[in-house]
């Protein structure tokens, strides 16, 4: 069904939906454009009663976890997921907005993106109950609110809005309600959007859109250990030859110079073996998956999965070998086929200082690694899994905020728990 403007639709009368799904698309027509999609929770005053019913990226779950910011899946570009029975009874209406990044220092505008759409589904099981194109019309605006959510008679509806703003991000918060603080954007970020970028080398560019990132999610000042495990099992043997697991391990680098106080990422890959393999570092990341995986006759390559021994041993070198305040954040890259046992490791180191993200890629079900969310009995939510068919044709800008959107959620948990320190 394609909603027009101003239409209204019944969600749950006469249904059971409960899990919901609103995704977000739009097509750049302008280069360097960054636009967010959000939501704000609202009482029956129409306005935010607090900081936190703000959804974004800088805060991807609502307390209780009724409304999250989620990676994009598929073509969409990002995601929010409703749960309507975990939602406070103080929330009466849900509204959607896009927001265009940093628009009038970067002099970007609505008419500088086209083909703007969002669309729900049901979260149960993906199938599309509604689109809504809204996008056709706008010139100078630099923020819209897309639709709203809201609830009459018991039952929820949507409502088709497609309304534009001026004043972007800080004119849909005070009109909801929230005071904003002047975001007086860095150098760096000044450098990465402007043109004259062929100067930097790749590391260094995407350097700047990691900062970029941090800056966005509040990250910056944060420091982590950051280590990668890649899959080497059979199915990945392509990627290997082809160059895209060197380039996974470049665009994770990248994320290590910022986070880590030695700029080295911690490496390892594993099928039904594993191995450490020495850290990478700025200074020898050219050909290093030559180097060290495939001209390397002691690494055991492209057999069959088996997570549990790579992930034990990752726990051992942080929190007994090289025990340290720091958090780690660690990505893994998997391509389907993971074990059901990842699970216990998973809620056994809980307890420790080590959130895991999960990339999976290719086409895969990945039926274990979607339920990581819903796994329970952990004391916090340590990991979380996003799905990327082809990483080697999503943008850097792209891939770091999809790794970085729930490390923020499980840093403030984790000091919360005295896991980490605040």
């Amino acid at each position: 069904m394609n909603l027009l403007k101003g239409q209204k639709i019944d969600l749950t009368k006469g249904s059971n939906l409960s899990n919901l799904h609103l995704q977000f698309g739009w097509t750049f027509t302008k280069s360097g454009l960054s636009i967010d999609a959000a939501c704000f929770l609202l009482s029956n005053k129409g306005l935010c009663e607090k900081d936190e019913d703000f959804i974004f990226y800088g805060n991807p779950s609502s307390e209780g976890g009724a409304v999250k910011h989620l990676p994009n899946q598929g073509a969409d570009k990002e995601a929010i997921q409703i749960l309507l029975p975990k939602l406070s009874e103080r929330t009466a209406k849900i509204a959607f907005t896009v927001t265009i990044h940093d628009a009038e220092r970067l002099g970007h505008r609505m008419k500088d993106a086209s083909e703007l759409y969002v669309r729900m589904l049901n979260g149960d099981n993906g199938q599309e109950l509604f689109r809504f194109d809204y996008g056709s019309d706008f010139m100078n605006e630099t923020a819209v609110v897309a639709g709203e959510l809201y609830k009459h008679q018991g039952e929820w509806k949507f409502n088709a809005i497609g309304s534009g703003f001026h004043g972007g991000l800080a004119a849909l918060c005070t009109n909801f309600g929230l005071e904003v603080e002047e975001d007086a954007e860095p150098e760096v970020a000044a450098a990465a959007a402007s043109e004259n970028v062929s100067s930097l080398s790749p590391i260094d560019l995407r350097k700047k859109i990691v900062q970029i990132t941090l800056e966005k999610k509040k990250l910056t000042g944060v420091m982590a250990r950051v280590g990668l495990v890649l899959d080497i099992s059979g199915s990945m043997q392509n990627l290997y030859k082809n160059g895209t697991v060197q380039e996974v391990v470049e665009r994770i680098l990248a994320v290590a110079c910022k986070f880590d106080d030695n700029g080295t990422l911690d490496v390892w890959i594993y099928d039904n073996e594993f191995s450490r393999l020495p850290s990478a570092s700025e200074n020898d990341i050219d050909q290093y998956v030559q180097k060290h995986v495939i001209n390397n006759k002691n690494i055991h390559k492209f057999g069959r999965n088996n997570e549990p021994p790579v992930m034990m041993d990752v726990i051992r070198k942080y929190t007994v070998e090289e025990d340290s305040p720091l958090p780690v954040f660690l990505v893994f890259i998997n391509d389907g086929g993971v074990v059901k046992p990842i699970k216990k490791v998973i809620t056994d180191s809980a307890v420790q200082p080590i959130f895991w993200q999960f990339v999976g890629i290719g086409h895969s079900d990945f039926e274990v690694l979607k339920k990581l969310d819903a796994m329970e009995g952990r004391i916090v939510d340590n990991a979380n899994f996003i799905h990327i068919e082809d990483i080697a044709s999503i943008s850097d800008e792209q891939l770091y905020h999809l790794l970085l959107n729930e490390f923020p959620v499980w840093l403030k948990e984790a000091a919360n728990k005295r896991i980490i320190r605040k």
